[in-house]
């Protein structure tokens, strides 16, 4: 689902990254922490997708960089990553961008 984004300025994490085999849990971490980001203070939506092959993409919304810090830091998220980086992802690159400018057609809530 596309997320319903507020007029920019706001921020884009962009986490790309390949899994290992196997599920080994992350089904419900990926699910928890998207639970979790939602009730952030700063944290405006999400976007993911993964192939067959294991390799996934996954872009938060956040509203400043003091947001992203404040979740980069959340204890929860901090074993989540933690994880990762020991069993669930083969390789990961992650991005934080400004959003300047953002355009599309159909529903969008915010934009409505």
């Amino acid at each position: 689902m596309i997320a319903a984004t507020p007029e920019p300025p706001y921020f884009a994490v962009i986490f790309s990254s390949q899994r290992t085999e196997g599920d080994q849990g992350y089904g419900a971490m990926a699910e928890r922490m998207v639970e979790l980001a939602r009730t952030q203070p700063g944290f405006l939506g999400v976007e993911s997708a993964r192939d067959a092959d294991g390799f996934g993409i996954t872009v938060s919304y956040w509203k400043d960089e003091a947001a992203i810090a404040a979740w980069k830091a959340h204890a929860e998220h901090a074993v989540a990553q933690r994880l990762g980086r020991e069993r669930w992802y083969g390789a990961f690159h992650l991005r934080v961008c400004r959003v300047e400018r953002a355009s599309g057609s159909g529903s969008n809530p915010e934009r409505s």
